[in-house]
């Protein structure tokens, strides 16, 4: 193989400009994602069969469909339906909110319905609310359970992230097909975007155990 990274390593501190990017739609997307899922969820456990459906359909849709399509339909459909161009970041991290809602409401739905029973029968019995007993009671323990679960998700988005690029977004893929456009070298500039996200993804391991095994200590 001919592999020539010394044109190439000039062009690196442009490329690492584009983890700032990347981790800023991630980072929105994540907590949009983890809001939506976690109503979704109640939905989905709700006696109120509309609800039910709703969540039902949605989480069918979103998981049924391919995410860059969706990226695309929100990005290049915002014209017409909200007569102006949203910009390629808001439209990245509806796209990536909406789409880990549906994945993230199944999980915390498990993790609920993992929860032992007698709590919140015990809760019912003291009088506590519902609300407050999702919140204070159940939710805590069920994320305890299924922080694994949602730390694969937030590393899929992370890696997914790179289908921005299909807009625009100046993330990591984005400045590594330039640099690879302008030095006529594109194995080279890929190879070193393919490392920063390994690299990323590490780092988000290293951060994720090391929270799982300090919400462990404090149970």
């Amino acid at each position: 193989m001919n592999l020539d990274f010394s044109s190439i390593l000039p062009s690196l501190p442009y490329i690492l400009k584009g983890i700032g990017v990347t981790l800023q739609i991630v980072g929105l997307a994540g907590l949009v994602g983890f809001l939506l899922g976690i109503i979704l969820s109640l939905f989905k456990i709700s006696s109120f069969k509309p609800l039910v459906w709703f969540a039902d359909a949605y989480t069918s849709i979103f998981r049924g469909t391919p995410l860059v399509l969706q990226l695309m339909i929100i990005y290049f459909g915002s014209p017409q339906v909200f007569g102006y161009q949203i910009e390629p970041i808001t439209a990245a991290v509806s796209a990536f909110g909406l789409n880990s809602a549906a994945y993230i409401s199944e999980i915390i739905r498990a993790g609920i319905l993992a929860v032992d029973k007698g709590q919140s029968e015990a809760a019912m019995a003291l009088g506590v609310p519902y609300r407050k007993m999702m919140l204070h009671i159940i939710l805590p323990q069920a994320l305890k359970n299924i922080l694994p679960a949602l730390l694969n998700e937030f590393i899929t988005l992370t890696k997914e992230s790179a289908i921005v690029t299909t807009i625009g977004v100046m993330d990591i893929m984005r400045r590594a097909y330039q640099v690879g456009a302008d030095k006529f070298r594109f194995i080279e500039p890929l190879l070193l975007a393919g490392l920063i996200y390994y690299l990323m993804v590490i780092v988000l391991t290293i951060l994720g155990k090391a929270l799982e095994r300090r919400m462990r200590r404090g149970d």
